[in-house]
């Protein structure tokens, strides 16, 4: 043991540090200063994901949030030019489209030729001077235009009025559901449905909401009051206000009569505007356009050149996927991500960051 301890192991300790000295010298004094003209690449590629297109049934629904609301009121108008003689109804009154809610007379001007004609009987012109022609006058009535609840009355007895005068107004006692929409849903409801579904919040079953209107979404005028009520403390540079979204619209539809509900309860309406059973589809992060015509891009063959662009037709989509009524065929592969633009992040997701939790 005596010799292993103080001959062997210092040998072998020896030997081991003289290797690593060999070493270091061959990497630092011979291999580090050759220069073999070799250039590092790198090895690694990465490869733009792509999608075939494949058959699959688009529906085309669009469910948005609504507000319940009270139908405005509808204007009666003078349909006639005269003095107001008569009011067949009180405010208040419940009345059925064409009820008469007052009557208007005029008074009818005697034509000069049929005036004329009447000296031809023998009698003398000073006798027809002397005797003034009898007034004569014609009776309107003035009708509910709708059915509902007389709200407003105008207009007074013996008053004078002149045709399209404000008579009163007729509440229908009806409702309606308003929601907003966004550009892209103005977009998938082109083709406007006749019918949705309403669905009120804790309320009634949903039920078939009739009367679909499609129009843009009303604004409300602040009057600058917004500029005007600015603290002097508080002039300066004003952050940039981001604008609403252009082409925002609004989409109506009418409660059905004998429905419970009242003004200002939430709901929802669903829309269906259309449907495309075993089409050609594609999702939408791959189109570049949602409407009617669209982009895509194809991978080279070899794989390594630059995506050719295709035009295609496009049909029905549904938030998720469109339909591609033409240039692609089924099985043919196209990039998955239009190139340039961010790909979707799911709601509540930071981009870059995948989804957390078991």
């Amino acid at each position: 043991m005596r010799v292993l301890r103080r001959v062997i192991f210092p040998i072998v300790w020896v030997l081991i540090f003289a290797v690593i000295a060999l070493a270091l010298v061959k990497l630092a004094f011979i291999d580090g200063l050759r220069n073999d003209g070799e250039q590092l690449v790198p090895q690694a590629q990465i490869a733009a994901p792509v999608i075939a297109a494949n058959r699959a049934t688009v529906t085309n629904t669009v469910e948005l949030a609504g507000t319940v609301q009270s139908d405005a009121a509808v204007p009666v108008r003078a349909t006639a030019a005269g003095k107001v003689v008569f009011f067949f109804v009180d405010k208040g009154a419940q009345l059925a489209a064409g009820d008469r809610i007052l009557q208007i007379r005029s008074e009818v001007v005697p034509d000069p030729s049929t005036a004329a004609a009447t000296t031809d009987d023998g009698a003398s012109a000073d006798t027809a001077k002397a005797l003034p022609a009898a007034p004569s006058y014609t009776y309107t009535d003035v009708l509910a235009p709708v059915a509902g609840t007389l709200e407003t009355l105008a207009l007074l007895l013996n008053q004078e009025v002149s045709v399209g005068d404000n008579a009163g107004s007729v509440s229908p006692g009806t409702f309606s559901i308003t929601g907003a929409l966004t550009t892209a849903q103005q977009f998938r409801l082109l083709g406007k449905p006749a019918t949705a579904t309403g669905t009120i919040t804790t309320g009634p079953a949903p039920f078939t909401c009739s009367n679909v209107q499609l129009g843009n979404k009303k604004t409300q005028d602040t009057g600058g009051v917004g500029a005007s009520m600015v603290p002097a403390a508080m002039v300066g540079p004003i952050e940039p206000v981001a604008p609403a979204e252009s082409g925002a619209g609004q989409v109506t539809c009418a409660v059905p009569a004998g429905t419970a509900v009242f003004a200002g309860l939430g709901a929802t309406i669903t829309l269906t505007a259309g449907e495309a059973k075993d089409v050609l589809t594609l999702p939408l992060t791959a189109v570049k356009g949602t409407v009617q015509n669209g982009v895509v891009w194809v991978p080279a063959v070899d794989g390594n050149g630059v995506p050719q662009e295709r035009p295609v037709v496009l049909g029905l989509n549904d938030g998720d996927k469109v339909e591609i009524s033409s240039g692609l065929a089924e099985g043919e592969q196209v990039l998955e991500f239009v190139p340039g633009m961010d790909a979707a992040v799911p709601n509540g997701q930071m981009p870059g960051i995948g989804p957390m939790g078991g």
